[in-house]
């Protein structure tokens, strides 16, 4: 089974909790994300927070769907199981670390695609969804924090 992890790092000028608030505002997230087209929360935790989320994702190639069920230590960390989709196994997880100031955020992802990704396909896509996952998110994080938007 071949299995892909990538870890990629950003640091984004704004609370770890205001970087906490937007990546879990998933309703929102096609607004800002530019590889998720569409995000669709399935069920919530008793207090209100996202459980399950259903997620579709251009990945160049095609359009690949996905469910996750959220974990959360807010406003550190948050991670996800997978719970079905156009993968055999999808995890990762954001974790937040930071000050008044800034915060440095870590992007792990672990997939298995079920069918084979050559290696020079599997960094273009490390660096198109994984890469653009954190500009996009720092863009929007600090357009937020600013209170232009």
């Amino acid at each position: 089974m071949p299995l892909y992890e990538a870890r990629r790092e950003i640091d984004v000028h704004a609370r770890a909790s205001e970087c906490f608030t937007v990546l879990t505002n998933y309703e929102r997230m096609p607004e800002w994300q530019s590889r998720v087209v569409d995000c669709r929360v399935l069920s919530r935790y008793d207090g209100g927070r996202a459980s399950e989320v259903e997620y579709a994702l251009d990945a160049e190639l095609r359009t690949v769907r996905y469910r996750l069920r959220h974990l959360y230590d807010e406003p550190e960390w948050i991670g996800s199981e997978y719970l079905g989709g156009d993968f055999r196994r999808f995890e990762g997880a954001y974790s937040l670390n930071g000050d008044a100031d800034s915060t440095h955020v870590e992007f792990v992802l672990r997939i298995d695609p079920v069918l084979r990704v050559p290696r020079p396909v599997a960094r273009l896509l490390n660096e198109a969804v994984m890469g653009r996952a954190l500009d996009d998110l720092k863009a929007r994080v600090e357009t937020v924090a600013s209170g232009t938007q």
